[in-house]
């Protein structure tokens, strides 16, 4: 679908728009991109704010501070063209032998172009409608999520560091229900089984961290959920589980931290 702004500047080419609409196509832009500049501000404060999402947000900040550099240079050229366009609009009318529809076309094609990459950056920004009918803009779709994400498994993870054991574990399952398959799924399943384990619940640990090694197998905390599998089964009483587990953390993941500490853990096992 084409966006008003764009069909502002093509109804140039039969006459159908004013001066003042494509004046009006500038202005638009220029209201968007403080839009943006606005958002970037809310995301500082919110990177000051916040140390868990800090760093995601300076970067996403950085990224769109330079975009908006280069974004405010194409709006000011683009100003500049439509004012020609303009000019050149209003010739085609009163003498169409001065200038071809050809050459108006190829004119606003160019435009059009250069507004559809301003468009497509800006999509970054949705309206949204919030409370007392006021239109306002948030940041869209994947950057949003992004934002959550991080937030969402910081805060599971300051509560399990907190020792509130019972409530982290509600707060991973709930990050995995939203991000079930992220860079931080298996690291959420893990710590669910922790909280099991720390609350001397061993039997739903070890069930909490064969899901990690089912529903992950690619993952890097692998190694772990197998070793504190077979901590769990010693804390059980055990042993002959947790060797075989140990074991096998020794021979698939030889170069691991979780491997030095099965080895230690299996030595003790035969030495008592």
């Amino acid at each position: 679908m084409r966006s008003p702004l764009l069909i502002l500047l093509l109804l140039a080419l039969v006459g159908c728009a004013s001066q003042s609409d494509l004046t009006r196509v500038s202005q638009v832009l220029e209201s968007r991109v403080d839009a943006v500049t606005a958002d970037v501000e809310s995301m500082k404060k919110a990177a000051a704010d916040n140390e868990d999402t800090g760093k995601f947000v300076r970067k996403r900040v950085a990224d769109i501070s330079d975009n908006l550099t280069g974004l405010r240079t194409e709006l000011q050229q683009l100003r500049g063209s439509i004012e020609e366009l303009q000019v050149r609009v209003a010739s085609l009318e009163s003498d169409s032998k001065k200038e071809t529809p050809e050459s108006v076309r190829d004119a606003v094609a160019d435009i059009a172009g250069r507004l559809q990459y301003i468009e497509n950056y800006l999509g970054l920004m949705e309206k949204k409608e919030i409370p007392g009918g006021v239109q306002g803009y948030e940041v869209s779709g994947s950057l949003k999520e992004e934002v959550d994400k991080e937030k969402s498994y910081s805060e599971a993870l300051k509560t399990f560091k907190e020792g509130r054991y019972t409530e982290a574990r509600q707060q991973f399952q709930d990050f995995l229900g939203a991000f079930p398959d992220t860079e931080y799924s298996d690291n959420a399943q893990f710590w669910i089984g922790e909280c099991f384990y720390f609350d001397g619940k061993y039997e739903k640990a070890i069930l909490e961290y064969e899901k990690v090694v089912q529903n992950y197998p690619k993952g890097n905390k692998v190694p772990d959920a197998l070793l504190k599998q077979a901590l769990s089964f010693m804390k059980l009483g055990d042993t002959t589980s947790a060797k075989l587990l140990l074991q096998r953390v020794i021979n698939d993941y030889p170069n691991t931290t979780s491997a030095r500490r099965a080895r230690e853990e299996l030595l003790s096992i035969k030495e008592s």
